[in-house]
């Protein structure tokens, strides 16, 4: 039996869940990983908990990157396996490895030049911003542990295997919480590193999980060194990862250059409004975690049985995946709404910057069903190789109607702080409305009807 067999055949809502809890379990131990080191940057100071939430913007472009590319190598080997072309799985495997070294490499370099600019458009200056750069440049030192797992990753998802990567995560999580103190205030011969503590803690992780996944990616026998030469560039696949990837990637960088956007709006109204945020977005998105999971669920067996032409399953996915998606929001809304300042002011004492936390959950959580259509509309249009659309709404609601958006209620109006996110609210709704229809037209034009 094929390795990819369950995918293409078992019942769609079972393969949903087999595959969305184990990566949602995961998603939640990696958002409270980042909750934890929130929570030690607070013990620092106040200003550092500013400090992580600049150099998160960075940090989250990294990721945002490695997950779009990722996105693509996960699309292009369950086409190939749903079409039985396993050596062409194999080389999209290989390949796919080494192209994201190659991403990290150029990361690195872009991100030692420009951070301290972004930090300096931002606000940051003196001890602040030498916090944020203590921690963003071994982060930057360490990207290429972020993209090789991210590419491993990528591999195990095609074939279903989302448990590889949870494991790593809850791994990552419990270490964490050995390695953050020790790092921070230091230990016989570990020095006090302070906030670089932080970002050391999480680059020895990364490489520690890079050879846990590596071995599970050998188990699948997609990659082997039996000849070295299938990780070489190849023009035609990189070509092809290239024009598959560049859509998402640039969603996740156009994400990033969203949030920095919206950062320094969050700014005007000062420090402590910047800390609430940061800690107040952090909270945000272990709710978010489920829906997340079940996008990489989408991703999975849509592209494989788009490659073997089941479409019917393909539109029974998505219908399925939008269902309990809303499920999961409306958990999600009750629950923050019930203990969101609680949360909130676990990691910091401050009245106001609580304050500033709270008032940006109480909206951004009503925002929950719209980004579940847009995350599985996202994984729909990767998974059946049609992402262009994904540039052009990421440009729409995270550029231009956000920057016209904050402009107005800010600067111009003037308003007070929670206005913000209602219009954030406004813009992501009607993004989320486009990408439904747009994507539930394409289904219709390629003849992918329910049968």
């Amino acid at each position: 039996m094929k390795a990819n067999a369950h995918l293409l055949n078992d019942d769609i809502p079972t393969l949903l869940k087999q595959i969305t809890i184990p990566a949602s379990t995961g998603m939640f131990f990696n958002t409270m990983y980042n909750v934890v080191d929130t929570f030690y940057a607070g013990l620092i100071s106040t200003q550092a908990i500013s400090a992580l939430s600049l150099s998160f913007m960075i940090f989250f472009t990294i990721v945002g990157l490695g997950y779009g590319f990722s996105s693509a190598i996960t699309a292009l080997i369950g086409n190939a396996s749903g079409k039985s072309k396993r050596f062409l799985a194999s080389l999209y495997a290989h390949k796919g490895i080494f192209f994201m070294q190659l991403v990290a490499i150029v990361l690195t370099l872009i991100g030692f030049l420009m951070s301290p600019y972004l930090f300096m458009l931002l606000g940051a200056s003196g001890a602040y911003m030498d916090m944020a750069l203590d921690y963003i440049n071994i982060i930057l030192a360490g990207t290429i542990f972020f993209m090789t797992n991210f590419a491993l990753n990528a591999i195990l998802v095609s074939r279903g295997d989302t448990k590889s990567y949870r494991n790593t995560l809850i791994f990552g999580f419990f270490a964490n919480l050995v390695l953050n103190p020790l790092f921070i205030y230091g230990f016989l011969f570990i020095p006090a590193m302070g906030i670089k503590g932080i970002a050391l803690s999480t680059v020895l992780i990364q490489l520690i999980n890079a050879l846990y996944l590596l071995k599970k990616v050998m188990e699948t026998k997609l990659v082997h060194f039996e000849k070295i030469n299938y990780f070489f560039p190849h023009k035609k696949i990189y070509k092809e990862m290239i024009s598959q990837g560049i859509p998402s990637s640039m969603n996740m960088l156009i994400m990033s250059i969203g949030s920095l956007i919206l950062m320094y709006f969050v700014s005007l109204y000062g420090v402590k409004a910047v800390a609430g945020y940061g800690i107040g977005f952090r909270v945000e998105q272990i709710m978010l975690l489920p829906a997340l999971g079940l996008s990489s669920a989408v991703l999975s067996i849509v592209s494989n049985n788009y490659g073997a032409k089941k479409y019917n399953r393909v539109q029974e996915t998505v219908n399925k995946a939008l269902k309990y998606g809303f499920i999961i929001a409306t958990f999600g809304i009750v629950f923050l709404y019930i203990f969101g300042k609680t949360i909130v002011s676990q990691f910091d004492s401050d009245l106001e910057v609580i304050s500033y936390g709270y008032d940006y959950l109480v909206v951004e959580v009503l925002i929950f069903y719209a980004y579940v259509i847009l995350f599985i509309c996202v994984s729909t249009l990767q998974g059946i190789k049609k992402p262009k659309m994904i540039l052009y709404i990421a440009l729409y609601r995270q550029i231009i109607a956000k920057y016209a958006i904050a402009y107005v209620l800010v600067i111009w109006l003037a308003l007070e702080y929670i206005y913000l996110w209602m219009g954030v609210l406004v813009m992501i709704y009607s993004a989320a409305i486009f990408a439904y229809f747009y994507t539930m037209n394409l289904l219709n034009k390629y003849k992918l009807p329910i049968k």
